[in-house]
């Protein structure tokens, strides 16, 4: 027998009112997984062991086959192997989000976070924001 796992990562959402307080995924047009869901077999798995957090690379990591509790050293390494950059025992790596913070006119510390990936700028973009930074330190 052959089987296919599809993980829907990141797909759960909270009702929106502007949605008439239905989800996304309870709006968008989705053929192609309505046409799975109603023909195969749908269950849950709990791919995130208790005492991990909760999130897609721990997941992931899980679903592949790697145990989570021996091989998971966090997600910048696994970042930096998907850019190809191979990352020495010896090595750290550390990675950042850059962001959008709220434009009103409260101090630093009390703006919001806008958007968790500054509005999707290109690698290119980010690289320039920081090597500004890294010259500023």
């Amino acid at each position: 027998m052959k089987y296919v796992v599809v993980l829907y990562d990141g797909m759960a959402d909270y009702p929106v009112p502007a949605l008439d307080a239905k989800t996304p995924m309870m709006v968008a047009k989705k053929p192609n997984l309505d046409y799975l869901a109603q023909r195969a077999e749908v269950g849950l798995v709990r791919t995130v062991a208790e005492g991990l957090k909760p999130g897609s690379d721990v997941a992931n990591m899980s679903v592949m086959g790697f145990d989570p509790m021996k091989y998971y050293t966090g997600r910048s390494p696994l970042e930096a192997a998907s850019i190809g950059i191979d990352m020495k025992k010896t090595d750290v790596s550390l990675r950042c989000n850059l962001v959008t913070l709220s434009e009103d006119d409260k101090p630093y510390e009390e703006k919001t976070i806008e958007d968790y990936c500054a509005d999707d700028i290109s690698t290119a973009e980010a690289e320039e924001i920081i090597k500004t930074i890294e010259e500023e330190l």
